[in-house]
């Protein structure tokens, strides 16, 4: 049985995701304030964070960063913002998805579901098989059996997605894929969201990956077609 984590101050949208959750067969648990959430999630197994962006003690912002520096888990923000700017802040900063308040409980339920799929889809023992075959590209080493990446020396942490779509892009050098190939490719088609997503998580590899990520070298922009890893 999957458990839910649910970061929510407002005790009614928390106990309505909390019945609609273990009636499709969830155990949750609920943490009303943003300073003890981490502490929560970390002492004890969760399969996936619901989480309220505006909390007491602590943004849902603050929480997402902390939560992806310290495990790799799906994060699914449920906010009352739905301005773009927040999407995009989420996105950025780790978030797999975004629901806007008020929402249909059906839909949280599908979304949570989808995400489950995906993540044990990414994360399956033996999907590539036993053999380790290292890339080694525009000086990076990436392994996926051990879904590690290093440049030069140094380990790189990339959550599940990013790591699938530097992956994807390693194993498919010089060839241009437009956004709407690479979501449907890692995120699949049991996905709610949108092509927009692609861009966020290019940008975060960049970070991570490129001298200057404000100019790319490794994974190119083409304009008008989409995106290039250059080897």
């Amino acid at each position: 049985m999957s458990k839910i984590l649910i970061i929510e101050d407002d005790p009614e949208i928390a106990m309505l995701e909390k019945d609609y959750l273990e009636i499709n067969g969830f155990e949750t648990e609920i943490v009303s304030d943003g300073k003890t959430a981490l502490n929560v999630l970390l002492a004890s197994h969760f399969d996936l964070v619901l989480l309220d962006l505006m909390l007491p003690g602590k943004s849902g912002y603050d929480i997402c960063r902390e939560i992806r520096d310290k495990i790799d888990i799906p994060i699914l923000m449920v906010t009352a913002r739905t301005e773009s700017v927040d999407k995009i802040r989420g996105l950025g900063l780790g978030a797999d998805d975004y629901i806007a308040k008020p929402f249909d409980p059906a839909e949280l339920v599908a979304r949570v579901k989808a995400h489950l799929r995906r993540y044990e889809r990414l994360t399956g023992s033996g999907r590539r098989g036993n053999k380790d075959d290292t890339i080694i590209i525009s000086g990076l080493r990436i392994s996926p059996q051990s879904r590690k990446v290093y440049k030069g020396d140094t380990e790189i942490k990339f959550p599940n997605r990013e790591f699938e779509l530097l992956l994807f892009l390693a194993e498919n050098p010089n060839i241009v894929f437009s956004k709407e190939h690479l979501f449907e490719k890692i995120w699949g088609f049991d996905y709610i969201g949108d092509s927009a997503t692609v861009t966020v998580h290019i940008n975060r590899i960049r970070e991570k990956i490129e001298d200057d990520p404000s100019k790319p070298q490794i994974i190119e922009t083409v304009w008008g077609a989409g995106y290039r890893l250059n080897n």
